[in-house]
C-alpha cells in the first residue's frame, strides 16, 4: 500500500515501502519508468550500512540515506541504470528513499534535512 513522504513544504512523494528483505533485494528493478512524485522506501529494523547497485535497474535514480530520525545523512545522485558497481551509504542508515534521478537536487533536497514520514521510529520531524 503506498504512504507519503514529505521534506518540508518542498517535495512530497508517494512511496511503495519496502520493509522485508525479499521487497529490499527486488527494489525497482525491471520497471522501465517512475513518476516524478513517486518512489520507493527502504526500512531497516535498525541503523546499518547499506550498500546499493543498479543491477537490473532500468531508471536513473537518486538515493536518499537517512538516520532513524529521517534526517537525510547522504544524497546519491543520478546512479547509473545497470550499473554494478557498489554506492556506499554509509553508517546509521535506517531509511533509503529512492526517487528519480537529479530530482532531489531540483527539489532541494540535502544533508541535513528532515524527512516526514508516519512510520518513523526516531522521528526529527513526524507527520501531523
Amino acid at each position: 500500500m503506498p504512504d507519503q513522504v514529505e521534506f518540508g513544504s518542498q517535495a512530497r512523494f508517494t512511496v511503495e515501502i519496502a520493509d522485508t528483505a525479499p521487497e529490499r533485494s527486488t527494489g525497482l528493478m525491471n520497471r522501465a519508468a517512475m513518476g516524478s512524485g513517486q518512489g520507493m522506501l527502504f526500512v531497516y529494523d535498525a541503523p546499518g550500512h547499506p550498500h546499493f547497485w543498479m543491477k537490473d535497474t532500468l531508471i536513473g535514480l537518486d538515493m536518499i540515506f537517512l538516520a532513524p530520525d529521517g534526517v537525510v545523512t547522504r544524497v546519491h545522485s543520478n546512479a547509473v541504470p545497470l550499473d554494478e558497481t557498489a554506492i556506499d551509504g554509509g553508517p546509521g542508515v535506517q531509511y533509503v528513499l529512492e526517487i528519480n534521478g537529479g530530482l532531489a537536487k531540483a527539489v532541494g533536497i540535502a544533508p541535513g534535512q528532515a524527512m516526514r514520514w508516519s512510520g518513523l521510529t526516531d522521528p526529527a520531524a513526524p507527520c501531523n
